[in-house]
């Protein structure tokens, strides 16, 4: 089977479409568009630029990708938006390609979900297995790793990075980088404490988990400097995986401060 194209839709005959796409009424697809397998596009829905759409994404109305972005600086380079396998984009979704000075390229991984009104900017890097609730958003530059739940209503500063399988709450803004399973909320955010909820959801196994939680207390207590605490759970939890992602995150390189916790104690929350 080829692409079932809507007689409403306007296609144009550069783009590239993989077998048994769907495309429905009033869609506008650009010449530089590559469409995967399978690939659904409800109605009304607008893609252009240089954008690729992985195998079995789904597309819902009124939604607009690939389109120029909301940066001064962009001159009209030939930057990227690619999208993977396997999403759902509800409503009125919006991701803009990258820039000449983020790299080039917005990319969002496979298995995610992004609701209603979510906007994910200029040359993110969103990893799989991403879910981002209604209204959810990220300016430019930010990265988001793997497994990252995102409440309804908040936002994201730019450059700011999140660890894997963390959790941000409803209404928050975040500003600095949330680590690696951890959970933030407010505004402006703080780190509330673990995604206990998250990690126990994804099979974690408790002996991981209770690591963790101790180095998560070590890290964030009060005694001496950040800096020494993360020596110190380093070498006391090494070769425990969790603990290793938490620090290695903290020590690389960033353009944001950390988001700490609001007491400067290490509590622990829920998903």
């Amino acid at each position: 089977m080829t692409a079932k194209i809507h007689p409403t839709a306007i296609v144009s005959e550069k783009a590239t479409l993989g077998e048994n796409v769907l495309i429905g009424p009033y869609c506008i697809v650009g010449d530089d568009v590559t469409l995967g397998d399978e690939v659904e596009l409800v109605s009304h829905v607008s893609v252009d630029g240089r954008t690729a759409i992985g195998a079995r994404t789904k597309i819902y109305p009124f939604s607009s990708i690939g389109h120029p972005p909301q940066d001064l600086k962009f001159e009209g380079e030939p930057s990227t938006v690619t999208i993977g396998e396997d999403c759902v984009l509800r409503e009125y979704v919006t991701i803009n390609p990258g820039t000449a000075g983020g790299g080039m390229e917005t990319r969002v991984g496979n298995h995610c979900l992004l609701m209603v009104g979510v906007h994910i900017a200029h040359d993110c890097r969103v990893g799989n297995y991403v879910v981002m609730a209604n209204q959810a958003s990220l300016a430019g530059h930010c990265v988001v790793d793997d497994y990252v739940r995102f409440g309804g209503i908040c936002g994201v500063h730019q450059f700011v990075r999140i660890g894997a399988h963390a959790f941000v709450g409803a209404m928050s803004f975040v500003e600095n980088d949330v680590i690696p399973y951890g959970s933030v909320l407010g505004n402006r955010a703080y780190l509330g404490g673990l995604n206990l909820v998250g990690l126990k959801r994804r099979k974690f196994d408790r002996e991981s988990i209770h690591a963790l939680r101790a180095a998560y207390r070590m890290v964030f207590s009060n005694e001496g400097t950040l800096r020494e605490r993360i020596e110190d759970a380093a070498e006391i939890f090494k070769g425990e995986k969790l603990v290793e992602d938490v620090i290695n995150f903290i020590r690389k390189p960033s353009e944001r401060a950390l988001c700490m916790p609001r007491n400067g104690n290490g509590t622990t929350t829920e998903e």
